[in-house]
Order: structure tokens, then sequence, then C-alpha cells
């Protein structure tokens, strides 16, 4: 994953600053921080990311095309400008159907309760 945080003070397109590649799952970090970091994907038709967990919340907003998200078991299916919470700990998944670009937000602070 590019490690890179975008320019600050200088305005962006979101949905331009990453671009798709055939077969591939891009990333391009937003801006990375120990409090937690924002990340912009995207998804080639047909690509996806196994079940895994995060110890933090994490949301997903879809910036272009659609997604298929399944949170414990249960799928949901994004469109463009919608969002999500995936819960912190729980199992999920990313499943492309068609193309898609998201935006990943992960907030790390607030866990120390």
């Amino acid at each position: 994953m590019d490690i890179i945080e975008l320019e600050k003070s200088k305005s962006h397109i979101i949905v331009e600053i990453i671009q798709y590649i055939p077969n591939a799952v891009v990333s391009k970090t937003i801006i990375r921080k120990t409090t937690g970091n924002i990340t912009a994907s995207s998804f080639d038709a047909g690509e996806e990311l196994q079940e895994k967990t995060s110890p933090y919340d994490n949301y997903i907003q879809i910036i272009d095309g659609a997604a298929e998200i399944t949170i414990k078991d249960l799928k949901h299916r994004l469109t463009l400008g919608e969002g999500i919470i995936i819960p912190a700990h729980a199992r999920h998944s990313f499943n492309a159907n068609e193309q898609f670009k998201m935006i990943s937000t992960i907030i790390k602070s607030g866990y120390e309760d």
C-alpha cells in the first residue's frame, strides 16, 4: 500500500486520485496517523478481499460503482454515495461484482475505555 499522504491544503477530486487497474485492487493513502487513517481503494470487476477482522470501527463510502460487502455473514450492496460502518472485530469481506471505488476511514482513538 502506498503510504505517502495526499498533499495538504490542496484540493482534489477524490474519485480521480485512484485509478482502476485490470485484475487488481489498488489503494492510496489519503491520511495516515497513529489515531487512524483514510484510504481510497479501487477494485476491478471480479476482485475481492478475503474475510478479515479489524480491532477498530471502519466507515466505508462508495465513490464510484457498486460494492458487495459482507459483514458477519450478512451481504450489503452499496452504490454510489452510500456508506456503512463495519464494527470493530466484525468478520467482513469485499466483493466486486462490478468495478467500484471506496473511501475507508478508520478511527483508532476512543478504544482506550
